[in-house]
């Protein structure tokens, strides 16, 4: 088999230690191997990448381990191409494992070129992605002390959640910090209530009665000052985001026009393809990579349905809550359209999918030509559905013999 690339290293990384296979040309037109192992500790690191750049390597590989792949990716990619293996792309031929014979079985795919690699994006945006990825866990927590807390009142009777659209709005915070504080009353706890949500006291009235005692109380205000601190946590990273999304405000701007899609979804947009899009051959390859697009099953000539294929979950998570956002907006622009005639054929489920599939396509095209989004009105899917059964009707009457010539009515 053809050697493309001469002098490459394949490196088996693990949590305390790696082991690196150097690959060169030998005597005689043979293929030399050298392998090593090293401590994962940064001081170990640059003695590993000194070894590489004195044999000549000028191309490595390592498998995506958990986090383990960072500190070795980072270090070597200042002095020599890196490339960052999906670990399904190289399952070696079973039988004796070891972390020696996998350093050397990346090395030999490498250098026939064998392997494909993952797409790492430049040291300013994994930090902006770092960010991103920490906010979207924090949010994470809060649903669940939200959940928490509304299990916690079910098992007191207290019905709060069936009246409140949310357990964390104001006027459920100021019921909730009375029952903690000792008020007992269901009509004095529902006179707490503000703004809208007051033509709701005598449901309210009926939803606080209940047999919370000082058990439940005591676990009510420690899940509330979680929630406080997951807020603040949130307050001061969202500043930290805006503040590190400043290079890209271009982006951001044009992102935000898409419906659906606000400042947070479009920073994620931009943290986790880098906003250039010259690194995805088409949008069929960046949906199929973000996850929103379907799997390919074919064995014998037929296709069977794979459901979605694995891809990247901050992102996909992200644009189907976009595409949800979208479906609310009751046919106002063509993607919202698209999600209410999805959702009628084929369930929610499939339709924000699909919008988040639409979502991510316009946004690869619309970072490409550097324009805002066009919508394309809600009645378009309709006037194409139109025209497609107009031409269908014109063929089959030529196919008869006959000559059409349309005449649209005034």
């Amino acid at each position: 088999m053809e050697v493309l690339f001469e002098r490459v290293a394949g490196l088996d990384i693990g949590k305390e230690s790696l082991c690196v296979c150097v690959r060169t040309p030998g005597a005689r037109g043979r293929r030399m191997s050298q392998t090593r192992t090293f401590k994962t500790t940064t001081r170990s690191l640059v003695v590993m990448r000194d070894w590489l750049v004195e044999c000549g390597v000028t191309i490595a590989a390592m498998e995506s381990t958990s986090t383990y792949w960072k500190a070795p990716f980072y270090c070597l990619e200042e002095v020599m191409e890196v490339w960052l293996l999906n670990a399904a792309h190289m399952k070696a031929v079973p039988g004796r494992k070891t972390d020696v014979r996998d350093a050397e079985w990346i090395a030999q795919l490498l250098e026939h070129g064998l392997l494909r690699p993952s797409f790492v994006p430049p040291a300013d945006i994994r930090r902006l992605r770092m960010l991103t990825r920490y906010r979207e866990q924090l949010m994470g927590d809060r649903t669940r002390e939200a959940m928490r807390l509304e299990l916690m009142l079910e098992d007191a009777s207290i019905k709060l959640s069936v009246v409140a659209s949310s357990l964390t709005t104001v006027s459920a915070r100021a019921m909730l910090v009375a029952l903690i504080e000792g008020e007992r009353d269901p009509r004095a706890l529902a006179d707490l209530a503000k703004g809208r949500m007051r033509v709701k006291i005598p449901a309210l009235t009926e939803a606080l009665t209940g047999h919370l005692d000082a058990g439940h109380a005591r676990l009510a205000r420690s899940i509330l000052d979680r929630l406080d601190a997951v807020e603040a946590a949130l307050a001061e990273l969202d500043a930290v985001i805006a503040d590190a999304c400043q290079p890209w405000a271009h982006q951001l701007e044009l992102l935000q026009t898409i419906p659906g899609v606000g400042e947070k979804v479009a920073q994620v947009i931009v943290a986790e393809t880098g906003a250039d899009m010259s690194r995805f051959p088409s949008a069929a390859h960046l949906a199929a990579w973000a996850g929103v697009a379907p799997a390919i099953h074919e064995s014998a000539g037929k296709r069977t349905p794979a459901g979605l294929r694995h891809g990247n979950k901050w992102l996909s998570h992200m644009l189907v809550e976009a595409a949800g956002s979208v479906g609310r907006m009751k046919g106002k622009n063509y993607l919202s359209a698209q999600h209410a005639r999805l959702t009628a054929r084929r369930g929610m489920g499939r339709a924000q999918v699909a919008v988040a599939h639409s979502i991510l396509v316009s946004a690869y095209y619309m970072l490409s030509r550097d324009e805002p989004y066009r919508d394309l009105g809600p009645d378009w899917l309709a006037r194409r559905n139109d025209q497609a059964h107009t031409r269908r009707l014109v063929a089959q009457l030529e196919k008869l013999g006959h000559t059409v010539l349309l005449d649209p009515a005034t």
